[in-house]
């Protein structure tokens, strides 16, 4: 299956280990990384930044075959979930930068196309997120009030 919004069919992906057991080489405790992963919500990282963070720094290769949760289900047990989906978040970022972008240059027309598309993905996502109850039924993406959500 092709991409959404461009020409693309790759499938290339990384793959995770086989094993779901913790590496013999790694000595952490579950209860050290969860609490790694709560401090570096509270200064403010996404849960694709945390986990960066503990593979890079830490060494941690799979925090979900350490303390047998995701990242996100942490952050929702301790109440430091972000209150929109971290894809949708982003997403909604690019289009306020689309929009910025195209206050100062009005004749950008292929500018104005992305921005289409980028807003219909918003919308599509939403609808989804709706659906599986990450959202509440009433929210509602708006243009004018989007650069408020990613302040």
């Amino acid at each position: 299956m092709g991409r959404m919004h461009s020409k693309g069919k790759g499938i290339s992906r990384s793959a995770l280990p086989y094993k779901r057991t913790p590496p013999s080489w790694l000595k952490i405790s579950a209860a050290e990384v969860k609490d790694k992963i709560c401090k570096a919500a509270r200064k403010g990282q996404s849960p694709s930044q945390i986990g960066i963070q503990l593979r890079d720094q830490e060494g941690i290769p799979q925090v979900s075959s350490i303390t047998k949760d995701k990242i996100l289900r942490i952050l929702r047990i301790n109440g430091l979930a972000p209150e929109i989906p971290e894809d949708l978040y982003h997403m909604i970022k690019k289009a306020v930068s689309m929009r910025k972008h195209l206050e100062r240059s009005r004749k950008d027309v292929d500018g104005k196309f992305r921005l289409i598309l980028v807003e219909s993905r918003i919308h599509r996502l939403a609808r989804y997120y709706k659906r599986v109850k990450k959202l509440p039924p009433n929210w509602k993406y708006e243009s004018a009030t989007a650069s408020a959500l990613v302040a």
